[in-house]
């Protein structure tokens, strides 16, 4: 018999070796600039957890259990009583902090609204009345379809004040997704508008909201907000709009009391063959966990910053880090409804300065799409405010982190690089920007009371190189379950690795052990027998001078078992030809290894990408397999697709 075969992980081969350490006037005024916090969380790792709930959150009635742990169902801060509600606004307000701003808002067309602490509980609590008054109760579902205009954080924390369960939806979705997911949690009321800008247009909401009620037996009421004021139907009986029903709601509404591990939101993800999950967050955990990261991930100081997430709330990161978070902290922030291009490449800065942002927190996406813009857009405007950076959604490419750190932080702001999934809830892995000497590319290490491990194929632990990233117990702010299918959760999340949570990432563990994330793991493609990350080749690719942004997915291939086929596009000044493909392809082999060159290039204006920002590689993948296209309806520009397509079939293979 020969040697035992090593389980197989995923390969990894780029290297990054830059490292910038926080400076000392940042560590200096840093929340935390010990190192000792990690040692001290994983020495009473429930303890820790318990003193976080104890000083960021006001509880009703204290708990009695703070863990209850039955793999794979969790109940945290067990007996404890709070509401989300009272947290991010009430206690404010009774501390005589109600003239702060929670949110600038700025509307795509150019209105905005400067909305303080106070005038938000005002609304919240109005609105709570309005819901009430439409047959809402505790744990009933209220569904949420609506643009990033300041009625969509009413209505979420108004469901939070009575109990209500939300279920938001993106607005960017089609009427078939949010009849989907409507059904699914069998919601009784729908918020809406007429309505929302994107790219100078009316995005017309009432009537995908319309579409989806056709079959949506559970809905009794429809609460439509007046934003574009395009002509709409209104069904009798059934659709009311915002205003009148607010001009006549009672304006007081005390908190409910709720148990901790009640319900608070569903959010769902799509699923690849069966219906989307809703991934169900319950209250006093998830909370906890939301306000702790948001508060040291981005060393919020509440009286000084203003915080930008660029997100859209929509997506569980607008949920933990534009509301709960920072509204749980106290914090100012900005909600911006429409695209960073409108009317022109310069509209994200243009609001940094208008508001004088100190944080901002965006995705890789956004990054490279402000890199292939060029310099000359931020450089219009004094972002001298900025002091920390963040990046969230999925890994960046190292040259990215570093354009981001010189161009937008001025060489002076820490870059927090965040892994985090809406499963997870909140942060997991990502720097202490006063504590964490940073790596270009790497989210560095899991926080403090967080504990992560990358494994192989059978499950045992990667101590350096590349593998599959696990969680090894339960966090506060984790998933209590897929609504309405406990066995699917058990299934999905908990059964590839026994006693391990796995979600479908892989990373590479350097030498110091961080974490550098390489993606889905099923975009890791298998090029003759070696399993290649799909980040690795397109940080390779944007090495390049000349690449702002880079797609990458496995094709099948009669050969190499996948294909690498990569879609670049170049910043200003560079031209697409047949030798610069050549070149990207000998980049590839420099950077990385021969194993990593593209069998073809396709050179494109731009990705398919939904209204988020993430990259659809599923139809990238469609596109070099030949494939018909599935639904490209959350495409920010369809048509992006086909003119790849085309590129596509005339792009000439490796030499």
């Amino acid at each position: 018999m020969g040697p035992p075969v090593e389980p197989a992980g995923i390969e990894s081969f780029y290297l990054e070796d830059r490292t910038i350490e926080p400076s000392s006037g940042f560590r200096e005024r840093a929340l935390i600039s010990d190192p000792g916090v990690y040692d001290r969380a994983e020495a009473d790792w429930e303890g820790f957890w318990a003193v976080q709930a104890t000083e960021l959150l006001d509880w009703f009635d204290p708990w009695d259990t703070i863990l209850e742990w039955k793999l794979p169902f969790v109940r945290w801060f067990v007996g404890g009583t709070l509401n989300v509600s009272h947290n991010c606004l009430d206690r404010h307000v009774a501390a005589g902090r109600g003239d702060r701003v929670a949110f600038h808002w700025e509307g795509e067309p150019g209105d905005t609204r400067t909305i303080t602490y106070a005038e938000l509980l005002d609304e919240v609590e109005r609105f709570s009345n309005v819901l009430e008054s439409l047959g809402v109760t505790r744990g009933d579902r209220v569904a949420i379809y609506m643009p990033m205009i300041p009625e969509l954080p009413v209505a979420m924390l108004a469901c939070t004040r009575i109990g209500a369960v939300h279920s938001v939806v993106f607005g960017g979705f089609s009427s078939d997704a949010l009849r989907d997911r409507i059904v699914d949690g069998q919601a009784k009321v729908l918020v809406t508008a007429d309505g929302g800008w994107r790219k100078g247009a009316a995005v017309p909401l009432k009537a995908n909201a319309d579409a989806a009620l056709g079959d949506t037996p559970s809905i009794d009421h429809v609460v439509v907000v007046r934003r574009t004021e395009a002509d709409v139907d209104m069904r009798p009986g059934r659709d009311r709009w915002w205003q009148e029903l607010m001009e006549g709601a009672e304006p007081h509404r005390a908190p409910e009391p709720m148990a901790s591990e009640d319900l608070l939101y569903l959010l769902y993800t799509s699923g690849t063959t069966a219906r989307p999950k809703g991934i169900m967050h319950t209250t006093g955990g998830y909370l906890t966990q939301v306000a702790f990261t948001h508060k040291y991930v981005f060393d919020l100081r509440p009286e000084e910053d203003v915080y930008w997430c660029a997100a859209d709330i929509g997506w569980v990161t607008g949920h933990s880090y534009i509301m709960y978070g920072p509204l749980a902290n106290g914090a100012t922030g900005v909600l911006y409804e429409g695209s960073p291009d409108f009317p022109s490449r310069d509209r994200w800065w243009a609001i940094v300065e208008k508001y004088g942002v100190s944080i901002l927190y965006t995705a890789p996406t956004a990054v490279r799409t402000f890199m292939k813009w060029g310099t000359e857009e931020p450089a219009k405007h004094d972002l001298s405010s900025l002091r920390l950076l963040g990046s969230v959604g999925e890994p960046i490419n190292p040259e990215a982190w570093m354009w981001y750190f010189e161009h937008i932080g001025g060489g002076r702001c820490p870059v927090v690089d965040t892994w985090w999934q809406t499963e997870t809830g909140a942060i997991m892995i990502s720097p202490l920007p006063g504590v964490t000497t940073l790596k270009p590319g790497s989210a560095t290490r899991p926080l403090p009371g967080v504990a992560a491990e990358v494994v192989d194929d059978a499950g045992s632990k990667v101590s350096e190189g590349g593998g599959y990233v696990t969680l090894t117990r339960p966090w506060p702010s984790m998933l209590r379950g897929i609504y309405g299918d406990p066995e699917r959760y058990r299934d999905t999340y908990w059964s590839r690795f026994e006693g391990r949570y796995f979600a479908g990432d892989g990373a590479r563990i350097d030498e110091d052990g961080y974490f550098w994330f390489m993606g889905r793991v099923d975009d890791v493609m298998n090029v003759s027998g070696h399993r290649v990350s799909t980040t690795e080749v397109e940080s390779a690719l944007v090495d390049h001078p000349s690449v702002a942004e880079a797609a990458v997915v496995g094709a099948k291939d009669a050969t190499t078992g996948q294909a690498i086929i990569a879609y670049v596009t170049l910043r200003a000044g560079y031209q697409p030809s047949d030798e610069h493909g050549q070149s990207l392809r000998r980049h590839c082999a420099t950077r990385i290894g021969p194993i990593a060159r593209p069998k073809t290039i396709v050179f494109t204006d731009d990705l398919p990408k939904t209204r988020s920002g993430k990259i659809m590689r599923r139809l990238l993948r469609d596109v070099a397999e030949g494939r018909d296209l599935g639904d490209t309806t959350t495409l920010a520009d369809p048509a992006v697709v086909e003119e790849i397509r085309a590129r596509a079939q005339s792009a000439p293979p490796e030499d």
